[in-house]
């Protein structure tokens, strides 16, 4: 029943965001799509056990739905080709009836200021090592800045949550890492709109998507080889867990400069800007 009713709330979700897009009243870009696809029908990965990690900055509240809508409609109907996503609990699960709608959208309730090791950061990692594929919006919360923070000169996004490195570190197989970029989705839902505004998306704004190479796994697993050195030769378990919470950090970082890179190649060291023309996949 539950895969029933998540598949209905996929379907619906996705075909209703699809519709959108189709309308005329904004258009989308995406780029190499076939890069997602291609990760998600792969059955050697798979049987080893692999997972599928998005990461990406989080604009709005749409972004999530709205890229289910860029996706091809067979996707909705596979649990194995769609996302599970970490979303706050005093946002996403503050009555019976959005509880029942996330939930069944595969949404994992997530407390904020509950740390790495939280259940929902335990549950998107159990998805991981069933092969399944996990979005995180890595920031933890909706960011429309006027400004991205600059060091010596170089245009950067905020920091990224550990949970990310938690998450990534903690999977019994590395698993995939795709960095996505998203453009326009803050002038589709700007925050700061009085209600009723608000809660309705404005028109005629131009979207973009990207999907970025995988990110090389040798740079996650070089970090990774030297925490299993350090187990082997700890002495004190504090000096351990400083270890550990450092390479944390650094994969983290890993992932942050992934979209980074990217958001760059789309925008260039503004970090804004329209997605440059290509096929729709």
């Amino acid at each position: 029943m539950s895969q029933l009713l998540s598949t209905a709330v996929f379907a619906a979700t996705g075909l209703t965001c699809k519709a959108f897009l189709n309308s005329g009243l904004c258009s989308i870009t995406v780029s190499n799509l076939s890069v997602l696809l291609d990760a998600l029908q792969c059955k050697a990965r798979r049987k080893l056990g692999q997972g599928v990690v998005t990461g990406a900055f989080c604009f709005a509240s749409l972004d999530d739905p709205i890229v289910w809508g860029a996706l091809p409609a067979r996707s909705y109907l596979r649990p194995d080709t769609r996302r599970w996503v970490l979303g706050a609990s005093d946002i996403l699960f503050t009555n019976p009836v959005f509880s029942a709608l996330f939930r069944n959208g595969q949404v994992i309730e997530t407390s904020r200021g509950k740390g790495v090791f939280q259940p929902a950061v335990d549950t998107a990692v159990d998805k991981l090592n069933q092969g399944h594929w996990v979005h995180l919006f890595s920031e933890g919360a909706v960011r429309q800045p006027a400004s991205y923070p600059q060091t010596n000169g170089i245009t950067h996004l905020t920091r990224f949550k550990w949970g990310v490195g938690r998450i990534v570190m903690d999977a019994d197989v590395l698993p995939l890492i795709i960095p996505i970029w998203l453009t326009g989705f803050d002038k589709l839902m700007p925050e700061g709109r009085p209600s009723p505004y608000k809660y309705f998306p404005k028109l005629g704004v131009k979207l973009g998507v990207a999907f970025g190479d995988p990110i090389p796994p040798e740079r996650i697993s070089a970090l990774l080889d030297d925490l299993r050195h350090d187990k082997s030769t700890q002495i004190h378990n504090a000096m351990h867990k400083s270890q550990v919470n450092c390479i944390r950090s650094e994969v983290t970082a890993v992932i942050k400069c992934a979209v980074e890179d990217l958001g760059r190649k789309i925008s260039g060291d503004r970090l804004d800007g329209p997605l440059i023309d290509s096929q729709i996949n």
